[in-house]
């Protein structure tokens, strides 16, 4: 584990942060297999963005919930900047997934019971962060979401838009390597969904983040510094 968290802070623009090979998944649903993967990888290089296109039901959110360590993949091997991940124990793959990697979902699955600000804060104190800090860089990034003004206000008090800005700055709390964005605008409308990605994209260079983010909106994909697709369960 240590030795995955502190190459990943060594690693310069041209290196590999993440590498993904012939990976495949397969469920059990009613007794029979469903392939979702069917092969195919790429490589995420620091300070990249990638957008991850498909059509419905191709895999994309299977993929990105395996390569974020969230699910494992049936065979295939995913590296973090040239470390396997296949064999960590789960308590490893929690802590890389709370240190270096950063989740932004189409809904912004906020707490609803705690504020804007303490929606930000908390991730940082699970990682040991003391509160006064905490908080301090949780405002910080709440002005520059353009969401400062809703600090004390909670997830059913702010419209969506507003909402998905909180999720962004939560995302990015613990200054993750990387960032995966699961449709991080589909629950909003044209215009705020261009105003949000825009927010999202200008934090994640500002950061010297690297990106994969799905997406269904070629236009939002064109931002991005290169596309990468799924087709009939293979990653290209």
């Amino acid at each position: 584990m240590a030795s995955i968290l502190n190459s990943l802070s060594k690693i310069s623009r041209k290196d590999i942060v993440m590498s993904v090979r012939d990976i495949k998944k397969t469920f059990i649903e009613a007794g029979q297999p469903l392939k979702v993967l069917h092969g195919g990888g790429f490589n995420l290089y620091r300070g990249e963005i990638v957008a991850l296109v498909g059509q419905s039901g191709s895999g994309k959110t299977t993929l990105l919930q395996c390569v974020g360590l969230l699910d494992k993949p049936t065979s295939g091997d995913i590296f973090i900047n040239g470390a396997p991940t296949d064999k960590i124990n789960e308590e490893t793959r929690t802590l890389l997934r709370r240190k270096k990697i950063g989740f932004v979902y189409q809904k912004h699955n906020l707490l609803s019971d705690f504020t804007a600000l303490e929606n930000v804060v908390l991730p940082m104190m699970a990682n040991g962060v003391k509160e006064d800090v905490a908080c301090s860089r949780a405002m910080k990034l709440l002005q520059a979401a353009n969401v400062a003004h809703r600090s004390n206000h909670f997830p059913s008090e702010m419209s969506g838009g507003e909402q998905q800005r909180v999720a962004i700055a939560r995302a990015i709390a613990n200054n993750p390597e990387i960032l995966l964005a699961d449709e991080p605008t589909g629950s909003l409308d044209p215009q705020h969904a261009a105003m949000v990605f825009d927010l999202l994209l200008n934090l994640v260079r500002k950061n010297k983040m690297t990106m994969l983010f799905v997406t269904h909106d070629m236009d939002l994909a064109k931002k991005a510094d290169r596309i990468i697709t799924i087709k009939n369960g293979i990653v290209k």
